[in-house]
């Protein structure tokens, strides 16, 4: 949202402050909802504005130049720099240099226009425009994905070449596995360089990338689930990319417990201190001291309020299907990773395997918060948003490209033994679900239904002992009627 439409929360502070700053007027509150259907965490305050686990934010209104829309000067800008390359420019005779530029600038003016023009998400730090960048990156990667979806093997990775001319050229894949001791006695130099070895530019980005997940997620339980979920799915998939054999100290103490399990903790303990904090800010030429405007610049990169997720999945069927399906996308998307480098021939390393991981770390949180809002509080979020949308297309459309480009590697069967593990993992979750939100809702409301017939056995009963009563006092002499009428 923009900044002279954000919400001021409000106590005395937010008021006092709004009265020193007059601001725009802000737009009447909308009234508040009808409770969400028995959907936890739905929960609003008094004003109907915020939810229970949102944080409460002080805002004194002050609306700079920083913060205005500046749609004119985008158009200007842009309308001279195209005067600029059609007057001043002589056009080269190069067909693949003009096709390529002409292809840039085309992406250029319309992230100009997105930039401006587009929805706002949930998000507004440090600035609503740089979210409303990523999404209009997401547009074109997704359009990019389609385009590679609709051209042949050859040709697809021929493409790749005009984006790097080294790409286009099969690469192998490294090997975690092989020697997998951790003491190696045959080594005299160095038994430990097995572990030596592992120790790569991997580690830390296992490191940092599990911590901005946390923060996407911003629960524990679903971030280790996917953690050795992911593992399950390496050892269930290293028959068909060579780069999933690991040494089992590798996936499970360098991998879960170390890198993924400490970076999971950082990230938890980065989720308590924003859940604590206060969210109160002041327009920079407000603050008095530079001290106190130095550190309203850094804070204008952190959040500008703050949800807890509370994801319950165990509360409703629609909210368990809900987490599987994240959990799901999720695995998906990390998937994509390692078979979208094995079958359009990018290694590791690649700039682009770097500038994707940089979009979903942008993109993932924005998508998780839509989500969330979408299945936590649908009274006010009645559409999935179009953060969410897009990633889940882009996740989907990823997939269906590994399946065209190499439908051996993926339709190579699994082993037996792993075949068995995954059924009876399926079975268990399927038991589960049906025991969870069918045959126990039936069973308690067989009980409930016993217990109100016994209830009403109860006090029909007791209403029949009185009416004998009742009857009795009536057969007595007519000189007791005093006593039947105090009766």
């Amino acid at each position: 949202m923009r900044r002279g439409d954000r919400r001021v929360h409000g106590g005395a502070l937010g008021k006092a402050a709004l009265e020193e700053q007059p601001g725009p007027p802000a737009p009447p509150p909308p009234p508040p909802p009808q409770p969400n259907g028995g959907a936890p965490g739905a929960e609003r305050d008094s004003t109907g504005l915020r939810r229970s686990t949102e944080s409460e934010v002080y805002d004194d209104g002050t609306n700079t130049f920083f913060w205005r829309a500046h749609t004119l000067t985008v158009l200007f800008i842009l309308t001279c720099a195209l005067g600029y390359v059609t007057l001043l420019e002589e056009t080269p005779q190069d067909t693949a240099y003009n096709t390529k530029r002409g292809i840039v600038a085309s992406i250029l003016v319309f992230l100009c226009f997105g930039v401006t023009q587009a929805k706002d998400g949930p998000f507004s730090r440090p600035h609503p425009a740089y979210w409303r960048f990523w999404l209009c990156v997401s547009v074109v990667y997704e359009l990019f994905l389609i385009f590679i979806l609709f051209q042949t093997v050859q040709d697809g990775r021929k493409f790749m070449k005009y984006i790097d001319p080294h790409l286009g050229v099969p690469l192998p894949e490294r090997d975690y596995g092989g020697n997998c001791l951790i003491y190696d006695p045959g080594n005299e130099t160095d038994p430990f360089h097995n572990i030596w070895d592992k120790l790569d530019g991997f580690v830390p980005a296992h490191f940092f990338g599990w911590y901005l997940k946390t923060l996407m997620i911003r629960d524990w339980w679903m971030c280790m689930i996917i953690s050795v979920m992911f593992e399950f799915l390496e050892y269930s998939l290293e028959h068909q990319l060579p780069n999933f054999s690991e040494c089992w100290w590798d996936h499970w103490i360098m991998d879960v417990i170390l890198c993924n399990g400490l970076g999971i903790y950082c990230g938890m303990k980065t989720l308590s201190w924003l859940s604590l904090k206060t969210y109160k800010w002041q327009g920079l030429w407000n603050i008095p001291t530079y001290k106190g405007k130095m550190k309203r610049i850094v804070f204008q990169f952190t959040p500008y309020s703050w949800v807890k997720f509370e994801w319950k999945p165990a509360s409703s069927l629609r909210r368990w299907l809900a987490v599987c399906g994240i959990i799901f996308v999720f695995l998906l998307a990390e998937l994509n990773t390692f078979y979208l480098k094995f079958v359009l021939w990018m290694p590791p390393e690649h700039y682009l395997v770097l500038l994707r991981l940089v979009f979903f770390v942008n993109v993932g949180g924005v998508a998780m918060r839509e989500i969330y809002d979408f299945m936590d509080d649908p009274k006010f979020h009645k559409k999935l948003g179009q953060q969410a949308w897009l990633v889940a297309a882009i996740t989907a459309t990823e997939f269906l490209i590994v399946v065209k480009y190499d439908p051996y590697t993926l339709t190579l069967s699994l082993p037996f033994y792993i075949t068995q593990c995954w059924i009876l993992g399926i079975i268990l979750v399927l038991t589960w679900t049906a025991w969870r939100f069918f045959i126990r809702d039936i069973t308690l409301r067989y009980k409930e239904i016993r217990r109100q017939k016994q209830e009403h056995r109860h006090e029909k009963d007791k209403c029949l002992s009185n009416g004998d009563r009742h009857s009795a006092l009536l057969d007595e002499p007519n000189g007791n009627k005093p006593r039947e009428r105090k009766l």
